[in-house]
């Protein structure tokens, strides 16, 4: 029970991964979480307005499965098979988050000093949640997918675009770590 209890190593998660892109391409699918942003849209009517989000929604509801699937295991995991321990940070990365004011760094899965209400409703933490929220959702689409649409999907095959864009995603994470985290917090 503990192996289940601790976080597993690559050699299982990988493989676990690859299991499913194999199965995704076996049934001509692909696999990304910001593509139902887009079938959510559409459902909610958005095709009124935008060409973009006119499309069959109904032909995507397989990945609407994935994204309830994603959501119910998550639970599971946190909820059932979360032993509290600390997330296992480089020493050094949690001495640099508390000089930027995380005070509980590693400790959690969700920061107080963002996700906290009382941080989350304050017109910094709006303004952060707003203009990240933005940001990401015009990446995404100007991209052309997700984190894990370009860098699991995309990856796996072998699309150049798709290793473009990861290359853009890390570097994007290394400036925001460096330079633009230090200057919000």
């Amino acid at each position: 029970m503990d192996s289940i209890l601790q976080p597993w190593p690559w050699y299982v998660s990988g493989p676990l991964i690859t299991s499913v892109m194999v199965f995704l391409i076996y049934f001509g699918k692909t696999f990304g979480m910001s593509s139902n942003l887009r079938t959510f849209c559409s459902i909610g009517g958005a095709g009124k307005y935008a060409d973009f989000f006119r499309f069959d929604w109904k032909a995507q509801r397989w990945n609407l499965t994935v994204v309830l699937g994603a959501i119910i295991g998550g639970f599971i995991a946190v909820t059932f098979l979360s032993d509290g321990s600390a997330i296992d940070l480089n020493p050094q990365t949690i001495t640099d988050l508390k000089e930027l004011g995380f005070e509980n760094a590693g400790e959690t899965l969700l920061p107080g000093e963002i996700y906290d209400w009382s941080n989350a409703l304050s017109l910094k933490g709006l303004l952060i949640l707003i203009v990240a929220g933005f940001l990401v959702g015009f990446g995404t689409r100007y991209a052309g997918g997700c984190t894990s649409g370009h860098a699991i999907t995309g990856l796996s095959n072998l699309q150049l675009p798709s290793l473009i864009a990861v290359i853009g995603f890390f570097i994007g994470g290394l400036i925001m770590t460096h330079l633009l985290l230090p200057l919000i917090f």
